[in-house]
């Protein structure tokens, strides 16, 4: 059974986004992705990335999808969260990359996504943290999600973050 252990909302320009984060399958994750929001990382960052019955990703502070804090970290697959349903919270990534000793290492550092359907071929390749927590988030990221897109799937219009809140105990004893 997964349950949250913070709660964030996600400022944007098109309305709040509220998400549940489940510290006790990804604490790592769940702890980089507050800490950044914490720190105001977030703010101005826009949604860079919109797929139309897929998902809307953000987190890149260039806008590129490239960017990112300047660290990565590993993948938290747990068997309990399965991209099953919609509106599902996970990291973004570049998928597995050699490290200085050659072992394959995960690319996860600020960008993540939110899905609107269920996309179960990302299992095992990107780790859910968190999920949309009601009725009207989800009309929000809907929203985001019928923004029009151009070359690359970038919007045509900025959708702007403009600050994360988070309340509750984001992951104890975790380490990022």
């Amino acid at each position: 059974m997964t349950l949250h252990s913070a709660v964030a909302t996600i400022h944007t320009n098109h309305g709040d986004i509220v998400v549940n984060l489940f510290g006790d399958h990804a604490p790592k994750t769940v702890k980089n992705f507050v800490d950044l929001a914490q720190k105001g990382f977030y703010d101005g960052v826009i949604f860079h990335r919109i797929i139309q019955d897929f998902m809307i990703q953000g987190g890149d502070p260039t806008g590129t999808g490239t960017g990112g804090p300047g660290y990565t970290f590993d993948d938290e697959i747990h068997p309990e969260l399965v991209f099953d349903h919609p509106y599902q919270l996970a990291m973004a990534n570049a998928g597995k990359r050699p490290d200085l000793t050659g072992r394959l290492a995960g690319t996860n550092g600020s960008q993540f996504f939110i899905t609107t359907m269920a996309p179960n071929w990302l299992n095992g390749n990107h780790t859910i943290f968190g999920e949309v927590a009601d009725a009207d988030s989800k009309a929000v990221v809907d929203a985001i999600a019928a923004v029009p897109v151009g070359p690359m799937d970038r919007p045509l219009e900025d959708v702007v973050m403009t600050g994360i809140e988070v309340a509750g105990t984001a992951a104890a004893g975790a380490e990022a």
